[in-house]
């Protein structure tokens, strides 16, 4: 149980990330109903390690962050807010939400390699993602209370498979669905991101609201 826990830390902090209807999420979507299963996966692939390198870029500045008090209330305001912004745009997506268009004229098949290459770019250009690891990832990684080797090594391993996961059933839901009407599959994915962020959300303030 020990070491299940922060395990179990890393892959719920990971599907509150996976679950941001982004540029990475709307690309794999497209793809899967365009091209198909492989394709799709292999972009979710390559996005889990610039998403990993961004959440390693955190972990290694956050015990350094946090020492200084006006930085903490900064994050902490800031990631409160912008989880609250981010769960009423998920609200709005499931009440009326964007219709994908599907380019079926578009660019030439790519190979695995290169959808990987191009699923790891759109991970570390993604606006959605870097604002996520700058303003919220610091607050929620306090709370996790995550410091030692191996419980480090633990809490990225689930963190890792979380998106892995993600990545497969986008890419499974989105082949099936393939050439099919996406409206209701962008709704559910928007419900369901809706209410994660409005957790992460009441759980940030309160947290911050006991340490600060």
């Amino acid at each position: 149980m020990e070491l299940l826990l922060p395990f179990i830390k890393g892959f719920l902090f990971s599907l509150s990330l996976c679950c941001d209807l982004g540029m990475v999420n709307v690309a794999m979507i497209k793809t899967g109903l365009e091209k198909g299963f492989r394709q799709a996966f292999m972009l979710g692939f390559g996005s889990c390690f610039g998403d990993l390198t961004y959440l390693i870029l955190s972990l290694l500045g956050v015990a350094v962050i946090f020492q200084i008090p006006f930085i903490r209330w900064v994050l902490w305001i800031g990631g409160t807010i912008v989880l609250a912004y981010l769960t009423f745009q998920m609200i709005k997506k499931t009440l009326k939400p964007d219709k994908l268009e599907l380019d079926n004229d578009g660019a030439a098949s790519r190979s695995g390699k290169k959808y990987f290459l191009w699923g790891l770019g759109l991970a570390l250009s993604s606006p959605s993602v870097i604002l996520w690891f700058v303003v919220v990832a610091g607050p929620l990684l306090a709370t996790f209370e995550v410091r030692e080797s191996r419980t480090l090594i633990i809490f990225i391993s689930g963190f890792f498979i979380a998106g892995l996961l993600w990545s497969a059933f986008i890419a499974i839901l989105s082949g099936i669905s393939r050439k099919r009407a996406s409206v209701g599959f962008v709704r559910v994915v928007s419900l369901v991101s809706a209410a994660i962020f409005l957790v992460l959300t009441v759980k940030v303030f309160i947290d911050g609201l006991q340490s600060l």
